[in-house]
């Protein structure tokens, strides 16, 4: 017989308890352990995919504050403003339906003789609604589709500089974003509106096109793919290598061939899974963000990895993102616990007038993406499949795709100014310039820079094996150059002529790169790089030889500073 004291003691001990017949805790199952989320529910998702995408968004509004004006500004390489006037006259000098329908951008509708001021608003805006819904996590329409309007109206004008996939990539995640959010309501859990399944498959939509695109370009596009040979040269000739890809480029053969298989796998097979049932689709977010994570620590491929995991997210439901979020009472967890315990209790929030016309208005999303899809799966169908490509000027339905095609060499353009008078005197000094990210300098170290990007670096490389004729900015640059142009000097790293006269003459040098070899004879002397000077990009320039080449394009004549 047990001692009487003992059933009071394990009465004290489970005071908290709920008694027989009473309901559990919230959070709690009846056997007084925490209750698990229920799968099925986007909640907690729709938290993630907000932060995550507001965090792309705010990278890409910052890189745009930090460089448009250089770039695209009153005293641009490339003046958007002389791009939009040259769409006005495409379409007989009227800026009507047919120009912004052609270039949809606010800068339509604001004064071009501030276009510095313009650029800098729209950038400035965009960083402040999505520095919001990055620390808040919640977020309602209006605020998701001013995101999208607004970067939206910089990739319209920002020509070559905005011309990679990720622009359109973001938009069109963007644009799905708009619909996971209420129309007013800024809640993280707003009750009215739970998370509809026609925008989370329209985001599984779109990271099995990615997939599936870039993998489709690859075997289509070089023979190294078949080969399994393409990693022999990825890491060396990537835009802009960083220092992991010196030490991986070194890889025993078998490996790179692993790596090329895997990457098949990744982009062939696994794609596929989405269409699986919830478990193969968790396994699909969780393969495809651990790749991007590879890619974001083997090179500097501006936000596009980090951009790529955002749809990888809406693999995942409630009851497999529970883990990052706490489970206190009164918590996010906490609150959908009790949202879906009501839900199965039968207690369904009463259907008013503002859910029937979301619903509608989802179900018209959906059919808008299907249509819009149909040119996109007969591209991705199709022998000569194009990547990175817009079927609608919104940019809401695209095609995708990386590296169809791998550069075997990497081949660099330097930039080099001199003081002397006569250019081709022998006893001239060259002194290189040096950009932010982009190899030069043979004893600097390859930069880390993801999720940042400098696109003028990145439009380097693609100069480096085409011509100057083909990249009349290289020109521009080399006039603004040689008249030490602070505007342009800031997308530099190095200026040899800092506080001193600018150069007399400014040339472009055409050198083929090679990483050093860890350990070997010239990294132990400090050098990341080995080089060969392959000949002249363009010959030596002065600021007067360029004053007609300038007044043709309408480009603002650089005074010497």
């Amino acid at each position: 017989m047990a001692a009487p004291g003992e059933p009071l003691r394990r009465r004290k001990a489970g005071s908290g308890d709920p008694g027989p017949g009473s309901p559990p805790w919230p959070g709690r199952d009846p056997a007084g352990c925490p209750a698990r989320l229920r799968a099925g529910t986007f909640w907690l998702t729709r938290i993630v995919l907000l932060r995550a995408l507001a965090f792309i968004y705010f990278v890409a509004f910052l890189v745009a504050f930090r460089q448009n004006k250089q770039l695209i500004g009153d005293s641009g390489l490339l003046p958007c403003r002389l791009y939009l006037r040259s769409v006005q006259q495409h379409f007989q000098g009227r800026a009507g339906w047919d120009a912004v329908s052609y270039a949809p951008t606010l800068i339509w509708l604001l004064d071009w003789s501030h276009m510095d001021a313009n650029l800098d608003a729209i950038a400035l805006l965009g960083l402040g609604v999505s520095s919001f819904v990055l620390v808040t996590g919640c977020a309602n329409m209006v605020l998701m589709a001013a995101l999208w309007v607004l970067y939206m109206s910089l990739v319209n004008v920002g020509q070559v500089w905005y011309s990679f996939g990720w622009e359109s990539q973001l938009l069109e995640t963007g644009f799905l974003g708009i619909f996971l959010c209420p129309l007013w309501t800024l809640s993280r859990l707003p009750k009215g509106t739970p998370t509809s399944q026609i925008v989370v498959w329209g985001f599984r939509w779109l990271i099995f096109r990615i997939m599936l695109g870039a993998g489709l370009i690859k075997i289509r596009g070089d023979q190294c793919w078949w080969d399994l040979t393409c990693m022999d040269f990825h890491y060396e000739t990537q835009p802009v290598p960083n220092p992991a890809a010196y030490f991986l480029h070194r890889s025993p053969w078998w490996v790179h061939r692993l790596e090329t298989v895997g990457n098949h796998f990744l982009e062939l097979v696994v794609p596929f899974f989405v269409f699986l049932g919830r478990r193969m689709c968790i396994l699909h977010g969780a393969l495809q963000i651990l790749f991007q994570v590879v890619l974001i620590i083997s090179g500097n491929l501006s936000f596009l990895n980090w951009l790529t995991i955002v749809p990888s997210i809406a693999c995942f439901d409630d009851a497999t993102l529970g883990f990052l979020f706490r489970s206190g009472p009164g918590g996010l967890k906490d609150r959908v616990l009790k949202m879906q315990k009501e839900e199965a209790q039968g207690a369904r929030p009463t259907l008013r007038y503002g859910c029937m016309v979301r619903q509608v208005v989802n179900l018209a999303l959906g059919i808008l993406v299907a249509w819009l899809s149909v040119p996109v799966v007969l591209n991705l169908l199709s022998p000569t499949q194009v990547m990175n490509s817009s079927f609608n000027p919104l940019r809401i339905v695209n095609t995708y795709g990386a590296f169809g095609s791998i550069t075997k060499e990497r081949t660099e353009v330097i930039l080099q100014g001199t003081a002397s008078p006569n250019a081709s005197a022998p006893d001239a000094v060259w002194e290189e310039y040096e950009f932010k990210c982009k190899p030069g300098a043979l004893r600097r170290r390859p930069c880390l820079i993801s999720p940042y990007h400098h696109r003028l670096d990145w439009l380097m490389w693609f100069a480096a094996f085409q011509t100057y004729e083909h990249n009349e900015w290289v020109i521009h640059l080399a006039g603004k150059l040689l008249a030490n142009d602070a505007q342009a000097l800031a997308l530099l790293a190095l200026n040899p002529f800092a506080g001193r006269a600018p150069p007399r003459w400014v040339r472009g040098e055409h050198y083929r790169y090679k990483f050093s070899r860890p350990w070997g004879r010239h990294a132990t002397d400090g050098k990341w790089w080995i080089r060969r000077r392959l000949g002249p990009y363009f010959p030596p320039l002065s600021l007067r030889d360029l004053k007609d080449y300038f007044r043709s394009r309408e480009w603002p004549y650089p005074e010497p500073k």
